[in-house]
Order: C-alpha cells, then sequence, then structure tokens
C-alpha cells in the first residue's frame, strides 16, 4: 500500500497525465503508410526495370558486334535500379520501426518487401504502368534518358548495319523511312526476313538488320517491330521523342 501511496503522490505532484490512445495509434499508421508508400515506388521502379528486359532482344545480340552482357546493360534504367534499392531498404527500416516489427527478422523482411515490390510491380507493367511513368520522366526531367532513346542509340547505327524509324510510304518491294534523326531512306526488302508481327504499312515502327548500299538507299536483310506499343501511339510517341531530343541537343 506504501508503494501505491507514494505512486498517486508522485502522480498527482508531476502532474503526470494518461496519453490518449491516439498519440500511440496515428505514429503507427504513418509508419505504415509510409512502408506502403516505399514499396509501392519500389514496384514502379521494378516495372521500368521489367520495360527494359522486355525492349531487349536478344536474339539479336548475334548481329551486333557488342557482347550480350553490353548489350544488356545499354538498355538497363540504371536510375530505377537505384531508386528499387534505396526504396527496398527504406521499407525494411520503416517496417522494422512498426508496432509489432521486431517479430520478424533483417532476412524475412528482405523477401517479403521485394516479393510485394515484385508482385506489385509485374501488375503495374502488364497494365501499361510502365510505359506511362518512362514517358513522364522522358518529358519533365531534362537530364532523364529514357529507355527508347538508349533504343535510339543502338539501332541508329545505319553504318553498322542498324537502322530503325517510321515507315512513311511502301512501294513493292521498297519503301520509304524516316529514322529518329528525322532523315529519309529508301529502304529495299527483297528476300528479306519480315517479322510475322510486323505490318508493312504507313505509321509502323520497325528496326532494321542491313546495309547501306547508297546514298540514302539501305538493303534490309532483316525486318522486325519496335516494340509492342500500337502504329497509333508509335507515331506520337516518335514526334515528342524527337521533340524531346531537340529540346536536349
Amino acid at each position: 500500500m506504501e508503494e501505491s501511496k507514494k505512486i498517486i503522490e508522485k502522480i498527482k505532484k508531476e502532474r503526470i497525465r494518461q496519453k490518449p490512445k491516439w498519440y500511440f495509434v496515428v505514429p503507427n499508421i504513418l509508419i505504415w503508410l509510409s512502408f506502403i508508400i516505399l514499396v509501392f515506388v519500389g514496384a514502379a521502379a521494378f516495372s521500368i526495370v521489367l520495360l527494359s528486359i522486355q525492349q531487349t532482344d536478344f536474339n539479336l545480340v548475334s548481329h551486333m558486334s557488342h557482347s550480350k552482357v553490353e548489350f544488356f546493360l545499354g538498355l538497363l534504367p540504371f536510375f530505377w535500379i537505384v531508386i528499387l534499392l534505396i526504396f527496398l531498404v527504406g521499407a525494411l527500416f520503416t517496417f522494422k520501426k512498426s508496432k509489432k516489427g521486431y517479430k520478424f527478422g533483417w532476412t524475412r523482411l528482405l523477401g517479403l518487401s521485394t516479393a510485394a515490390s515484385i508482385l506489385l510491380g509485374t501488375m503495374f507493367f502488364i497494365g501499361g504502368g510502365s510505359h506511362w511513368l518512362e514517358n513522364t520522366f522522358a518529358e519533365q526531367v531534362s537530364y532523364y534518358e529514357s529507355i527508347q532513346q538508349k533504343k535510339q542509340k543502338i539501332w541508329m547505327k545505319p553504318e553498322e548495319g542498324f537502322l530503325s524509324g517510321i515507315i512513311e510510304k511502301i512501294d513493292g518491294d521498297n519503301l520509304q523511312l524516316i529514322d529518329f534523326n528525322n532523315k529519309k531512306w529508301n529502304i529495299n526488302y527483297v528476300d528479306s526476313f519480315i517479322s510475322p508481327s510486323v505490318s508493312l504499312e504507313k505509321g509502323e515502327q520497325v528496326k532494321l538488320i542491313g546495309k547501306i548500299t547508297d546514298v540514302n538507299t539501305f538493303q534490309a536483310k532483316e525486318m522486325r517491330p519496335w516494340g509492342g506499343q500500337n502504329r497509333q501511339r508509335k507515331w506520337n510517341g516518335h514526334e515528342k521523342n524527337s521533340s524531346n531530343g531537340n529540346s536536349k541537343k
């Protein structure tokens, strides 16, 4: 009883007040909210990594002087890989501070955070969110080099046998192509391999393997689609990329 009286006296003397429930609930909610945001940003970053892998044509590596690793590294979005790693680590430490975070080991936390980012990132990629995010960054951030711009650098080397652009006109076994530098090319594709997914019509965006045979003339050995977007979006995307490229120059 003496101890109880001492405690009561101390409470009265120091005017100790019971802290409201929200004092404990709100910080925990903020921690969980921060964790969810960190995981979602990591998922968005992972979706763009998936986009870069999807845009890498490994079946064409044998035609290139670059090694498979060098070719792949040329398209890797290192900016987003760094973002992914930073936000994964942030998610780990944030969850660890939650009310029940102490129950989870670091290895288990890493596995859960990574799995969540991969699952959400894959869904974001399938839903087309990675394309939207890439385009937004390319348009709004001047120093950001998008995957499409990296890809154009690889496929805009006609002197090495690689050319890409948009079909402007078709005439028999020849077509007119406007490349990403707005230069017109006469393409002869007789006896060339044409991917079944290529539509030979105006507005189709393609990449070619072949060689220069004359001024502004290119003999195509292979013709493949540029990407998975529909033709209207390709045409508009080309105009945006061209304008971005000119503004960055």
